[in-house]
């Protein structure tokens, strides 16, 4: 039971009134929160180009590794070639040009590198053309044999000439005793030009691939002294 005029609480929560749109407080708090967004949005931006540029730095750093890595023996052999080592070296005006290339950033450094990377394939291939350097591509086995098969095969070709020339003679003979190292100084000369023609790149060591090379210079001279052996004991 209630008197009339004693004041009466309306039960559950209690309500915050919010002021009209023009009260400060509102207008505040309004602008706070818009501030706030556009800081997040400033941070997520910067935490994504940090993010960017890290990626490029890695990348353009793999990428000058990869065009040093093909440039050594560029330079090696063009050395070889002749050309002289000034020739080699960047001008003051090249390295102006290239320094404004990559002026930008990682992201212009990489594209940089990525341009001198596709111009140093280009003289790979150039260089190629010229002869050796296309045969340094093969598989070592088949790249050796370039070198151990003819020295291999010049002496027992010698010794067949000189058989057809004096028959089963003495002077056959005395070829085949003579020839009797033939396979050990042909494997010496081929395992220092292999060496010499396909140099390694750096870091690397020459697949000499001994004993195929072995092989290669034994197995000719054991097959022509068999037979001129053979031949020379049937007379």
């Amino acid at each position: 039971m209630t008197v009339d005029d004693s004041p009466v609480t309306a039960a559950g929560p209690v309500r915050q009134r919010t002021g009209p749109p023009g009260d400060p407080v509102r207008v505040a708090w309004t602008d706070y929160l818009a501030a706030a967004r556009q800081l997040d949005g400033v941070r997520r931006g910067a935490a994504t180009a940090a993010g960017e540029q890290a990626r490029a730095v890695q990348a353009a750093r793999e990428e000058l590794a990869g065009v040093r890595t093909r440039l050594a023996p560029q330079e090696t052999r063009l050395r070889e070639l002749g050309v002289p080592p000034i020739s080699l070296t960047p001008t003051p005006p090249e390295l102006a040009e290239a320094a404004r290339s990559m002026s930008g950033g990682p992201a212009a450094v990489l594209t940089a590198l990525g341009e001198a990377r596709r111009w140093a394939v280009g003289a790979d291939d150039v260089l190629a053309a010229r002869g050796l350097s296309r045969i340094a591509h093969w598989p070592a086995r088949p790249r050796n044999l370039l070198v151990y098969g003819p020295l291999g095969l010049l002496v027992p070709v010698l010794l067949v000439v000189v058989y057809l020339l004096t028959g089963t003679g003495a002077v056959t003979a005395l070829a085949l005793l003579v020839g009797l190292p033939a396979p050990a100084v042909a494997f010496g000369l081929g395992w220092l030009a292999v060496g010499r023609c396909f140099p390694p790149g750096p870091g690397q060591r020459v697949d000499r691939t001994p004993r195929f090379g072995a092989l290669a210079c034994l197995l000719p001279a054991v097959v022509v002294n068999a037979g001129i052996v053979l031949a020379l004991l049937a007379s």
